[in-house]
């Protein structure tokens, strides 16, 4: 049926579907508000291929689904470690920036890979420079280093890298 469409196209319109789906999750299914899901998710579509262009970036199904796993169950971690120590008497902090190696070239993969990773309470990739992105963390005697390199590794292997 769309043998002759290129990819290109297909995954606009997979996209167009993605995000009109999101919208019908999170606002509900309406008939009266349809034209404002549709036209929402065309904008959304249009403003997501102007930032990333099909074919840039290829997930990995299964291995993308990993890595939210991976994420979710870290942020949840991390979220009740940041709570923990927000709520104790004396709270056990240790502020600072860590300097993490990152393998990932500059440009978009970096970009949303330290997106992700804004994502984790208590570490904010704050800025990168030759190799090198720069993470704040709550508490720099945690292994927050090493949780970066598993991230980008499991990254890398969700995007077809790894």
């Amino acid at each position: 049926m769309f043998s002759g469409a290129p990819i290109g196209i297909l995954r606009s319109f997979a996209r167009l579907g993605f995000f009109l789906l999101f919208w019908l999750v999170i606002a509900g299914w309406s008939v009266k508000d349809l034209p404002v899901a549709v036209a929402g998710a065309i904008a959304a579509t249009w403003v997501s291929l102007r930032l990333l262009a099909p074919g840039r970036i290829s997930l990995h199904a299964g291995r993308f689904l990993l890595l939210v796993g991976r994420l979710l169950r870290g942020s949840f971690a991390a979220g009740l470690d940041v709570a923990w120590r927000a709520l104790a008497p004396r709270p056990r902090l240790s502020p600072g920036f860590v300097s993490c190696a990152i393998t990932l070239p500059e440009g978009e993969r970096q970009n949303l890979f330290c997106l992700l990773q804004s994502l984790m309470p208590g570490t904010l990739p704050t800025g990168a420079e030759g190799g090198v992105v720069f993470v704040h963390a709550l508490d720099v005697s945690q292994p927050v280093a090493e949780d970066f390199s598993a991230q980008e590794r499991a990254f890398n292997r969700a995007i077809g890298h790894g």
